[in-house]
């Protein structure tokens, strides 16, 4: 087992590509061909992380949060970071981070949360865009049906719950080989050719356009292969973030509260002033989720779940919505258990361990 085989395995469920612009998702320290022995998990990377694996016989820590934001220009041990990137490099530590890759997964950060709510019904709150691609291809009649079936297999027409999708149109392509070409059908220096084709349509997603061009490629038969590859506006409704859903029975707001309270396992929730009505549609958002204020209020939800709110950012309720601040660790201490799922499924054999030490650098006092 190596890093490699880790980060290939996550990202297969979170594509890098998916990560926002300010963040610094993949390989923080190592090497991708080292060999594993077993892997921590962690929220975040401390030195009382590193401490762990070491004492637990771990050389691989897979953490939500990254450890490296922006660039080091020495490493000299003068804070957390540095030490922690000293104390991997010497003991061979390697350390992964996905973090808002997986933020923005329909089977990522938000849904542990839904899930532990029993939310119903969810969707993604604020889908992302620039994500999806058309592509367009013509191939000879008798070997579309070889060109689809290769594109498929790499990823294409991949819509929702629905795979093999295509849109096809007979027509008739034109074409003339110049000299020191080797064309499929005529020849160099010939007269133009006339070709019954089928052009093909297909909608590809951003993490799986290199793959998809690679086979349209290897397996159509043309020394020169016509293609359009445009980027579509569509929202992606799998991709983006934040989430909202339903409760199965609406819930008094109090009550709620104290539900919220034990499930999400905090110690404090900051909320608005309560609306007097009954708490049904739920809106959620793991981590520091305020920008998604607005859009929470446009889904109707009756309260959104979220940390990091600022004071002046509360006032934003307006009384339409509940806002509840639940802390920035709290709605994300499950991730934890996706990355944990996700290596279990894929090397079941293999050593997967949640770490013990609590990395919240919030205390209460109550």
């Amino acid at each position: 087992m190596t890093v490699k085989d880790i980060i290939t395995a996550i990202e297969q469920e979170a594509p890098v590509v998916y990560q926002e612009s300010y963040d610094n998702c993949g390989l923080q320290v190592g090497n991708a061909a080292d060999e594993v022995k077993s892997v921590l998990i962690s929220l975040d990377v401390t030195e009382a992380i590193v401490d762990e694996a070491l004492n637990r016989g771990c050389n691989m820590i897979v953490s939500h949060h990254p450890l490296l934001f922006s660039g080091l220009k020495s490493i000299t041990g003068r804070n957390y970071v540095e030490r922690v990137v000293q104390k991997a490099i010497k003991n061979d530590i390697s350390i992964y981070s996905a973090h808002t890759n997986m933020d923005n997964m329909q089977s990522g950060v938000n849904t542990m949360i839904a899930r532990k709510l029993g939310l119903k019904d969810t969707t993604i709150l604020q889908p992302k865009t620039n994500t999806l691609s058309k592509l367009y291809t013509y191939a000879p009649a008798d070997v579309a049906d070889r060109v689809r079936d290769a594109l498929f297999a790499a990823g294409a027409g991949h819509i929702s719950n629905y795979k093999e999708c295509s849109f096809n149109t007979i027509g008739t392509g034109t074409f003339r080989a110049q000299e020191g070409t080797n064309p499929t059908i005529g020849m160099a220096g010939g007269s133009r050719e006339l070709v019954e084709e089928v052009k093909i349509e297909v909608i590809v997603e951003k993490h799986a356009e290199s793959r998809v061009l690679k086979a349209l490629f290897e397996h159509h038969t043309y020394e020169e292969v016509a293609y359009e590859l445009i980027p579509l506006t569509n929202p992606n409704q799998h991709i983006g973030a934040g989430m909202v859903g339903n409760l199965p029975e609406a819930m008094e707001e109090t009550a709620f509260l104290a539900f919220l309270k034990k499930q999400m396992k905090t110690d404090c929730i900051r909320y608005t002033e309560l609306k007097n009505s009954p708490i049904k549609r739920v809106a959620i958002c793991g981590g520091a989720g305020s920008f998604l204020l607005s859009d929470a209020i446009k889904a109707k939800a009756d309260i959104f779940i979220t940390g990091d709110f600022k004071y002046h950012q509360f006032f934003d309720a307006e009384g339409k919505i509940i806002i509840a601040d639940i802390g920035h660790y709290e709605s994300e201490q499950y991730t934890v258990e996706i990355f944990k799922r996700i290596l279990n499924e894929k090397f079941p054999t293999f050593a997967v361990l949640l770490a013990n030490s609590n990395t919240n650098p919030v205390k209460y006092y109550y």
